[in-house]
């Protein structure tokens, strides 16, 4: 199958993130010190540095925060799937998140502030147009 580049490797500390997104939740980083989420996961609040962080399952709704509509990329399985939307989106918690946008018509209704929700393709978060 050769490498892929669109799948991080999971280790002790994000395994627990790739589980519940392979069963089709979205989960986000909440600080027991200063209360404020965070995304991506990390040992320690990127605000207030304290270790009391723990995992909460996220609400998957979304809005369109910027985007880019990528025509090429030769990085496997990217090749396959060009044009895509990678974006960046504001999730309804507060943290701000790089992702796809996924939809057949996603690059023609593109917007910023559009509503979106988590979809999953093969155990990796992606966003399409809320319904």
């Amino acid at each position: 199958m050769g490498n892929r580049y669109d799948v991080p490797e999971a280790d002790a500390f994000t395994r627990a993130y790739w589980d519940a997104a392979a069963e089709g939740r979205l989960l986000i980083r909440r600080c027991g010190a200063c209360a404020r989420p965070h995304h991506y996961p990390r040992e320690f609040c990127p605000y207030c540095w304290s270790e009391d962080v723990t995992w909460e399952d996220a609400s998957g709704r979304a809005t369109l925060y910027t985007w880019s509509v990528v025509h090429r990329n030769d990085l496997p399985p990217f090749g396959g799937r060009t044009p895509y939307v990678a974006a960046v989106v504001d999730l309804a918690e507060g943290p701000r998140m790089s992702t796809e946008v996924v939809g057949e018509r996603a690059g023609l209704e593109l917007r910023a502030g559009l509503e979106l929700a988590v979809a999953f393709r093969d155990g990796v978060p992606v966003f399409r147009p809320a319904p």
